[in-house]
């Protein structure tokens, strides 16, 4: 189990003396301004609660998933277990929606979660903000088999690459706006040609949504129709964080562009799909900036001083910032962790209520059985029999009443079906009439209604025949 991400607030041994405080006043009666009134056990479990989730940021937890429950409301409980120990875990439904696969029994996952204490139970629990599943085997089977299949289809041959314009006029980037590569990126631009024009077109380059706003950035890109060279990438990382640029519909996407891409995943080491499939590869975003920008080395010095001191003082401004609002965060409790708590209760509830109900109706069912084999012991075959002697004259008087109701009904039938067949067309065909019809299926009744060329069907008593008529006379 790995755990990082742990949190340094200089107010967390400020908390933890005042909790001291407050437990040695209780339980120590020499004390000055002693407070003899005891902890109820939800003002206990509320300020370790308080305690967990002020102490703790957010952690990485990995481990196996047990006694997985998926409640109608959403949300996910289950359990992290190693050889040794394991631990409580809550994923809502706002939070479960982002998984991009769907968690069962026996599965190795990362979490990314909140130390807290479900206060209706006194339980130790994470409530867990992302999942990820755990291992790079898998990705890296996922990776060769890609490889393979997109080989065979020819979109790695060199033949079919584009080549980079030798003076570039504007630089698409797809990346992340927050991320190293784009830092990277700038930075040697600015060293090299700081003229030239650059269009960031931000998207994730990692987690489950990544592919496809990767995707959607370079057909937007495209559809822009304003740089003549594209650099899509990211700064390193593992298997699983560069997986995006591993997914099929990234490299076709890069293969339909009209616009040359340059592809700058990773590190030198870094192998990816993209890479493979891009009309250039660079081994870093650094690189990529190199291979596609001018050398503009008489640049003046002093701009370059000045830019860096910008740079570093925006850079210490968003750090003063992020810190003062990520204490700010800390000191603010969102109204919807009680409602959490609450919908995390009613779960509790709801899954005790299937439990009991599921109890009742098997005493149910084994009371029924009871009743039935005490019916089958008191069973009146006996009744049943006399009856059935009753039934049996009666059946058969049935059977006669209705062999002569059927005849009587047949002589009636015979007799109306003879006088039908009198007044019957057909009856009239047996005797050398037709029915002439047009080809639309209308009777002809007057040669007015003809003329030379149409097609005719005539019906005789026995088949049909097709005619065309030469001329008509009236």
């Amino acid at each position: 189990m790995h755990e990082k991400e742990l949190s340094c607030n200089p107010n967390n041994d400020t908390r933890a003396a005042r909790a001291r405080l407050v437990y040695d006043a209780r339980m120590n009666p020499s004390m000055p301004n002693r407070n003899r009134n005891a902890l109820s056990v939800s003002q206990l479990n509320r300020e370790v609660k308080a305690l967990l989730e002020n102490s703790f940021m957010t952690v990485q937890v990995e481990g196996e998933i047990s006694n997985l429950a998926r409640p109608s409301s959403g949300h996910w409980y289950f359990t992290l277990k190693d050889e040794r120990a394991q631990v409580r875990c809550a994923m809502f439904k706002g939070r479960n929606l982002r998984v991009g696969f769907r968690p069962k029994e026996g599965d190795q996952v990362c979490v990314l979660a909140k130390v807290s204490l479900y206060e209706g139970r006194g339980d130790f629990q994470l409530i867990c903000e992302q999942m990820r599943e755990s291992g790079t085997g898998r990705l890296q089977a996922a990776f060769e088999q890609l490889k393979q299949r997109l080989s065979a289809e020819g979109l790695f041959d060199q033949a079919r690459k584009r080549s980079i314009p030798p003076q570039v006029q504007h630089l698409g980037v797809i990346t992340s706006p927050s991320g190293a590569a784009i830092h990277d990126i700038l930075q040697v631009l600015q060293r090299r040609c700081p003229s030239l024009p650059v269009a960031l077109y931000p998207t994730a380059v990692q987690g489950a949504e990544a592919a496809a706003q990767i995707v959607q950035a370079i057909e937007l890109a495209n559809r822009d129709q304003r740089c003549d060279v594209l650099i899509v990438g990211r700064g390193g990382g593992s298997l699983e964080d560069l997986w995006p640029f591993n997914e099929e519909t990234v490299a076709r996407a890069i293969v339909a562009s009209r616009i040359p891409v340059v592809s700058a995943v990773g590190h030198e080491v870094d192998i990816s799909i993209s890479d493979l499939v891009a009309d250039l590869r660079a081994p870093t975003p650094s690189a990529a900036a190199e291979l596609i920008s001018p050398d503009r080395s008489i640049q003046l010095r002093q701009l370059e001083v000045l830019s860096k001191r910008m740079h570093r003082q925006i850079l210490r401004q968003l750090n003063q910032q992020r810190m003062q609002l990520q204490h700010l965060r800390q000191r603010l409790r969102h109204p919807g962790e009680r409602l959490r708590e609450q919908s995390q209760r009613l779960d509790q509830l709801e899954l005790r209520l299937q439990r009991a109900l599921q109890q009742k109706l098997r005493m149910q069912g084994q009371r029924l059985e009871q009743l039935e084999h005490r019916l089958e012991r008191s069973s009146p075959q006996r009744l049943l029999a006399r009856k059935q002697a009753l039934l049996t004259p009666l059946q058969q008087r049935l059977n006669t009443g209705m062999q002569r109701l059927l005849k009587y009904k047949q002589e009636q039938l015979s007799a109306q079906m003879r006088q039908l067949h009198g007044v019957s067309p057909l009856a009239t065909l047996e005797r050398g009439y037709a029915i002439v019809q047009d080809s639309e299926g209308q009777a002809v009744t007057s040669s007015q209604q003809l003329k030379a060329g149409d097609q005719l069907v005539t019906q005789l008593h026995q088949g049909r025949v097709f005619s065309t008529v030469e001329r008509t006379d009236d």
